[in-house]
């Protein structure tokens, strides 16, 4: 009887000059030796302590990445997906702020644009598809875009990351009292933005509370 091949994906998104990537590294064995992929692997019984578990036992040593956000996103299945046989993957997607994601990735990690072409093996663009849907829609109610904008930010760096997930400009005015109604920040005491440009603006982070409500989802909201 042959059995089931069970995996965990993760869908690695982060935002780099205004766009939104997705973390891919090349294949080390077959099927599709060397070919651009999202990270995953298999679940290890033994170790793992569930799906989550693995999921981030991947990143750890596929990425180098712990990431601040991880939400399971779906399950793909199917005797189709694998030309191994019949699998079943549990997906997950995880938001990582392009600082930190430069600074402690793997060298074999690649960023390449969700809104591009991509070439992928198994059904991982459909993945991925399914995952920047998921972030598209829940960032017009949610702290989600938080989670790409880093540990502190101002109010106008934070409207650019929603702005670029949406795909489209928000009023100033609307979105400062969006943010507002939705109560997730605190002023960082004494902490403005150094830009010479313009006038030092508030630096605002994440409330506490916010942060681990939100930090590790073990499923969708």
């Amino acid at each position: 009887m042959q059995q089931v091949i069970c995996t965990v994906d993760v869908v690695l998104l982060t935002l780099q000059e205004d766009a939104l990537k997705v973390a891919l590294l090349s294949r080390s064995h077959e099927p599709f030796q060397g070919v651009a992929a999202l990270p995953g692997g298999y679940i290890h019984p033994q170790s793992d302590s569930d799906a989550q578990d693995a999921a981030l036992r991947v990143l750890r040593e596929k990425t180098g990445i712990t990431p601040p956000y991880l939400e399971q996103l779906a399950t793909f299945s199917g005797p189709a997906r694998d030309p191994r046989g019949w699998s079943v993957s549990i997906v997950y997607y995880a938001l990582v702020p392009a600082g930190v994601l430069e600074e402690n990735v793997h060298p074999g990690v690649k960023l390449a644009s969700v809104d591009k072409p991509l070439k992928l093996p198994f059904d991982h663009l459909e993945i991925i598809h399914a995952a920047v849907a998921r972030l598209r829609s829940k960032s017009q109610y949610s702290s989600l875009p938080c989670y790409l904008a880093g540990e502190t930010f101002t109010l106008p760096q934070l409207q650019r990351v929603y702005e670029s997930l949406m795909g489209e400009p928000i009023n100033k005015v609307s979105f400062r009292r969006k943010i507002s109604e939705m109560d997730m920040l605190e002023a960082v005491e004494g902490a403005f933005s150094s830009g010479a440009a313009h006038r030092p603006a508030q630096l605002y982070r994440l409330k506490q509370e916010v942060h681990e409500r939100l930090a590790l989802l073990e499923r969708g909201m």
